[in-house]
């Protein structure tokens, strides 16, 4: 009887589950594995890339990845995991449709990456935004440019106000680069906006600590500070916001205004998944792992990522930051720890020490510091696009961002806001109620009277779309 070969289950397909699946791939022997990704969306996506496909210099599709194109030898189960069993080694998986499926497994890779960490913040889970996936960043895109059309729609002062008010909680590098591209953006749109000029919007950085982007030097972002307020963005440091009850901000620091638009992004956290599994986690709720990448007493469990307490050697008694550029070569060490894990033969810790860091500040503007270098305005600006573009997976991806940067170069760029996006089905649904009422009883027009015309249901729905 032919013996089933070890099954590797990996939860998450962001960037440590892709990695490792893509490594794994690659170099397995024939039969060697069998791999299963699981995860709910089947593509993972580039997180640096967002604050350009939010602004509109990327086309969306492009800064994802999809994994049944690149993990073609791969079995991928699209689903919502809720419980990894460690002891019984399965699975549990919740489907669209359908009864759940559990999946069993010789060998775990845990990677389902990190969540907003959010606050019980009045009114911020009532209308905020966040910031972590291509959805939230295609919203954001047309919700600011709905906001531009209101303002230009509008002869009431406070809706104009409200709507060109814009702020964004999180001073970290999410929250400086989606601010700083959606405001280049937003200034750049106003030429097509009668009657809104870029002076009439205001934008708002909140931050509670006394710096922002604290993955740069000290000296870095103070410069980047001086160039937002240049803009004319106000950032607010050592700032807390306080409640956003009914769209009414209010600050820390005693200050009160209405505003159309909040983005959060303050930090995040594990997967609440680790939780309800039955992981060795840290105080943080993180995996605990060694420095080979393993789950703490489990042999055959592997973890990293943002979910993960990989231990920094090269700065003991610390773990390694939570950013893209540990996730990628963390899923790489892994893969090859666990191949060796898998015919008996020695692993490797993972050490990296970080290359720096680099930030686009909207276009042809930014702030890098690479290995000691410290850049700023268009060379770092050049320096992010080149480090990103280089790490972007498969060459088809690479070569359409190419494109759409190429195209920029000789065409403006777009400016509908197609916020029906988020309600796909609202213009069908309203004809269909529409439809479904029973005609008023009217009575008879009178000898020589014209009987007036009923509007067509139609003509209904177009009366009333926003």
């Amino acid at each position: 009887m032919t013996q089933r070969p070890p099954r590797i289950v990996i939860v998450g397909g962001g960037y440590v589950g892709m990695y490792v699946a893509l490594r794994l791939q690659r170099r397995l022997r024939a039969r060697e594995a069998h791999v299963t990704v699981v995860d709910f969306d089947s593509y993972m996506t580039y997180q640096p890339f967002l604050p350009e496909a939010a602004a509109g210099n990327l086309e969306p599709r492009h800064v994802v990845v999809p994994l049944r194109t690149v993990l073609d030898r791969c079995e991928i189960v699209s689903g919502c995991v809720t419980e990894v069993g460690l002891a019984d080694r399965t699975v549990h998986v919740d489907l669209p449709e359908g009864p759940p499926r559990e999946i069993p497994f010789d060998y775990l890779v845990f990677a389902p990456g990190s969540i907003s960490r959010t606050l019980p913040i009045p009114g911020l889970a009532d209308w905020g935004i966040g910031f972590k996936t291509v959805e939230e960043a295609i919203h954001l895109r047309n919700h600011v440019l709905g906001r531009l059309d209101l303002a230009a729609s509008t002869t009431d002062p406070e809706v104009r106000r409200r709507a060109l008010t814009f702020v964004f909680v999180g001073a970290g590098y999410a929250g400086v680069e989606a601010l700083a591209e959606l405001e280049d953006m937003a200034r750049d749109a106003c030429r097509h906006f009668r009657g809104v000029r870029p002076s009439d919007m205001r934008w708002y950085l909140v931050e509670a600590t006394d710096r922002i982007m604290p993955e740069v030097g000290a000296d870095m972002a103070e410069w980047t500070v001086r160039q937002l307020r240049r803009r004319g963005i106000d950032v607010r440091l050592g700032t807390r916001l306080e409640s956003a009850r009914d769209r009414h901000i209010v600050l820390s620091d005693g200050t009160e205004f209405d505003a159309a638009t909040l983005v959060w992004t303050a930090g995040v956290k594990p997967h609440p998944l680790a939780a309800a599994s039955d992981l060795p986690l840290d105080e943080k709720g993180r995996v605990k792992v060694t420095p080979m990448l393993n789950v703490e007493g489990a042999e055959n469990a592997f973890s990293a990522g943002d979910c993960a307490a990989v231990p920094d050697l090269t700065r003991p008694g610390q773990y390694t930051a939570p950013s893209a550029q540990h996730a990628v070569r963390q899923g790489k060490r892994l893969a090859d720890n666990l191949l060796a894990t898998l015919r008996g033969e020695p692993r490797e810790p993972y050490r990296h020490r970080s290359a720096g860091s680099v930030a686009s500040l909207g276009l042809h503007k930014g702030v890098a510091q690479v290995y000691g270098m410290k850049l700023r305005g268009f060379p770092a600006w050049f320096m992010h696009r080149t480090y990103h573009l280089s790490r972007m997976p498969t060459v088809n991806r690479k070569a359409r961002i190419l494109m759409d940067w190429t195209l920029a170069l000789f065409f403006r760029r777009e400016i509908v806001s197609m916020g029906a996006l988020t309600e796909p089905r609202r213009e069908f649904t309203s004809a269909a109620v529409t439809d479904a009422r029973p005609p008023a009883a009217k009575a008879a027009p009178a000898a020589g009277e014209k009987a007036e015309r009923a509007p067509a249901p139609t003509e209904k729905v177009r009366a009333g779309r926003s």
